[in-house]
């Protein structure tokens, strides 16, 4: 399905936009990826504790409770969102090449780039729309 296929190739200027990770060069011992990891849950607790600017907090009962367990998501700050962007814009691609709308060979260097900065691409749609 070569329609597929393009559509993706339509966000490859905005794609460039977002960085990219390469893989390493050399190996990662498992201190090196404790303190990364150490670090990224330091930024997302704090992100956790600063409340969004002009939203006004209602002592009321949150329906989201339980949702907000699952997705990592808090009431009323910049994690309100939580993870939920992300995860659905992952899964919506996986689907749509699952079914054959899209095709892709994740094998090939560049199509795989293409892939995760389409999931960058959706997951701030998702997030911001």
């Amino acid at each position: 399905n070569y329609m597929g296929f393009r559509i993706l190739h339509v966000l490859e200027p905005i794609i460039k936009v977002f960085p990219y990770i390469d893989k390493p060069n050399r190996f990662i011992n498992n201190k090196e990826k404790i303190l990364y990891t150490a670090i990224t849950l330091f930024i997302y607790l704090v992100c956790c504790q600063i409340p969004i600017y002009g939203v006004l907090r209602s002592e009321g009962s949150d329906p989201f409770y339980w949702m907000r367990v699952i997705l990592a998501s808090n009431r009323g700050t910049l994690m309100e969102l939580g993870l939920s962007p992300v995860i659905s814009a992952g899964w919506i691609l996986q689907l749509l090449i699952g079914t054959g709308i899209i095709t892709l060979d994740l094998h090939n260097p560049n199509e795989a780039k293409l892939y995760e900065g389409s999931q960058k691409v959706l997951a701030i749609v998702l997030a911001f729309g």
